[in-house]
C-alpha cells in the first residue's frame, strides 16, 4: 500500500466485514514528540484469543474468499519500518481497536496520502455505519460524526 490512507481503509473495511455498526478514526499529529498515530477503533464483532494471536500472520484469514489476510501485517510493517509500532486489541463480541503509531519524520514513514477521499469513499459506499472521523494536529482538532451530521 503506497500511503496510510489506504490502510485505514483496509482496516476500516476490515471492521466492516466484522459487523461493525460504528467505526473511530482518529489521527494524531504531534510534530514536538515526532509522532504520528491512527487508531481505528470499531464495535464488530471481535476476535476471541486465538484469532487474536493469528491476525498479524498475513497467511491467516477468516475470509473465505481469499487465503491471505495481508492488511494488518502491512500495517504493522509500515509502521515499524518508520520506527514506531501497532497494537492489536480485541474482544469477541465486543468490537476491535487498532492503533499504528509511526515516527513522522523517518525517511520510510509513508505518506498520509488522500484521506478526505478515504472518509468519503468509506461513508458513500456504507451509509449505514456510523462513521467518527477526529483529526488532531498539534493544538487543533476536527471532528465529523456521519449520525451528528444527519441531525442537522
Amino acid at each position: 500500500m503506497e500511503d496510510l490512507s489506504l490502510h485505514i481503509l483496509d482496516i476500516a473495511e476490515n471492521s466492516i466485514n466484522g459487523s461493525a455498526r460504528t467505526i473511530e478514526i482518529i489521527i494524531n499529529e504531534d510534530r514536538d514528540k515526532d509522532l504520528l498515530t491512527i487508531e481505528i477503533k470499531d464495535d464488530g464483532k471481535g476476535m476471541d484469543e486465538k484469532t487474536l494471536k493469528k491476525a498479524l500472520d498475513p497467511f491467516f484469514t477468516t475470509r473465505k474468499t481469499r487465503r491471505v489476510g495481508l492488511g494488518l501485517s502491512l500495517l504493522a510493517q509500515a509502521a515499524e519500518q518508520s520506527g514506531g509500532k501497532m497494537e492489536l486489541n480485541s474482544m469477541a463480541g465486543v468490537g476491535t481497536t487498532v492503533r499504528a503509531t509511526f515516527c513522522m519524520s523517518h525517511p520510510d514513514c509513508k505518506p498520509m496520502g488522500d484521506i478526505n477521499e478515504t472518509m468519503r469513499m468509506l461513508v458513500a459506499g456504507h451509509p449505514e455505519i456510523n462513521f467518527v472521523y477526529e483529526h488532531h494536529k498539534d493544538n487543533s482538532k476536527y471532528r465529523f460524526d456521519t449520525r451528528e451530521a444527519c441531525r442537522k
